[in-house]
């Protein structure tokens, strides 16, 4: 763990700085990002369940659409509030 000590008369935002600074230079944050997003690898055939599986989940929508049963809906594409 980084540990940086408050200099005299030095600001609370300076030393959140220098601290991040720190945190950058020791390479920390970069490998607990690579822990908090790791992923097992999955295997073959639970790969191509789910591949399936979406698959048959878009067949269908797209037999809905066509019978007028499922309205086609304009997604947007900018998903960030106004």
């Amino acid at each position: 763990m980084s540990e940086v000590k408050r200099k005299k008369g030095e600001t609370f935002e300076s030393l959140v700085r220098r601290f991040h600074r720190k945190l950058q230079q020791s390479g920390r944050l970069l490998q607990s990002r690579k822990i908090r997003f790791y992923e097992r690898p999955k295997s073959k055939t639970k790969k191509r369940r789910e591949a399936l599986r979406r698959l048959e989940i878009r067949d269908k929508r797209e037999y809905l659409k066509k019978i007028g049963k499922l309205k086609e809906e304009n997604q947007p594409t900018n998903f960030r509030r106004t």
